[in-house]
């Protein structure tokens, strides 16, 4: 499966993301959609969708999309949340710092995913994490909204038994 990873849109799915996108067979969005619905459905019209609401959406988006998905994907355990990594860059220079939000953390615990997604930060990172052993896979912002100095981004990668390949990203002008 060609998986394309988004985040915090923030009201827009704009052309360069979209043609970025364009091959993948599924699009993955960690939250904060904004424009609500309408967002939402634009997005699933263009490629199948599946989606966490993020701090800034409405009760609308809410009802259909939940704070955390668990999921499957060709093998591997998925867990995707908007809020995962904890505020601030602090704990990358204190191995012994709680890295993750606390809720999200109550549900790597529980579920122990091979792949953690969030977004939020705006901030991308991919990485796996030594304590729990899962890929943690924040793909930034690809809406308007964020600081200058962060290009706006996208993740696609493939999925197949059990294995990730042919991780790309995507940069794209603010």
């Amino acid at each position: 499966m060609f998986i394309g990873l988004i985040s915090d849109t923030h009201g827009v799915f704009p052309e360069d993301v979209k043609k970025f996108l364009e091959p993948v067979d599924v699009i993955w969005h960690a939250g904060d959609f904004g424009g609500g619905l309408a967002l939402a459905d634009e997005i699933r019209k263009f490629k199948p969708l599946v989606g966490v609401y993020g701090n800034i959406d409405g009760a609308d988006l809410r009802k259909e999309y939940p704070r955390v998905q668990k999921f499957e994907c060709e093998g591997l355990k998925v867990m995707m949340t908007h809020i995962g990594l904890r505020k601030g860059s602090y704990w990358a220079f204190n191995p012994g710092a709680r890295k993750y939000d606390i809720f999200a953390e109550s549900d790597i615990e529980s579920y122990r995913p091979d792949i953690f997604v969030c977004g939020h930060t705006h901030i991308p990172q991919v990485f796996r994490d030594s304590t729990y052993g899962f890929l943690l896979m924040n793909p930034g912002a690809c809406g308007y909204e964020g600081p200058r100095e962060v290009p706006r981004m996208a993740l696609r990668f493939k999925i197949s038994g059990g294995v990730i390949s042919s991780l790309e990203k995507c940069e794209f002008p603010r």
